[in-house]
């Protein structure tokens, strides 16, 4: 469990630092956004939309570790299907919180550079889980990833 711990934590932080820190802080960079002047309402409310992202993809990786003994890493994968905790109410509530996380940001910095930023990265998401994680569940998993992908939506949850 340790090794698992260690290799997540790994593989989390190069992700969150490249995706959710460094490129987004190249678009505030490019488009010339700064640290806002005032503390205001879109401050908070992108402080706490990042938060509830944030702690939603920490539930997901925490999930992913003590659940599926595995890692977010798509090349050191969960050994079990992960159905519970977060993934009871969508099947990708990792890339849900990092959504989240982006569009704090996105309200706090009042950037359109990082709006567009998060539409990329959401269309990126979706790519990457319809082509590459979808199948590879489907193959890995069989019949137990296609009952939970009819009972579970990918993005929304139902209720």
């Amino acid at each position: 469990m340790l090794s698992i711990l260690a290799r997540a934590i790994t593989y989390g932080t190069l992700f969150v630092s490249l995706v959710l820190i460094y490129l987004p802080g190249q678009a505030l960079t490019w488009s010339g956004v700064v640290t806002p002047d005032r503390f205001g309402l879109p401050q908070a409310a992108g402080m706490v939309v990042g938060a509830a992202g944030a702690g939603l993809a920490l539930w997901s990786i925490l999930s992913f570790i003590v659940i599926g003994r595995g890692t977010p890493a798509p090349f050191d994968p969960p050994r079990l299907l992960v159905v519970r905790g977060p993934y009871t109410y969508v099947r990708n509530p990792m890339y849900c919180g990092a959504s989240l996380a982006l569009g704090g940001a996105a309200l706090y910095y009042e950037s359109g550079a990082l709006l567009a930023y998060l539409v990329l990265f959401l269309l990126m998401a979706h790519l990457f889980v319809v082509f590459y994680e979808e199948p590879t569940l489907a193959r890995l998993f069989d019949g137990e990833y296609e009952t939970y992908r009819q009972r579970v939506p990918r993005w929304r949850p139902r209720h």
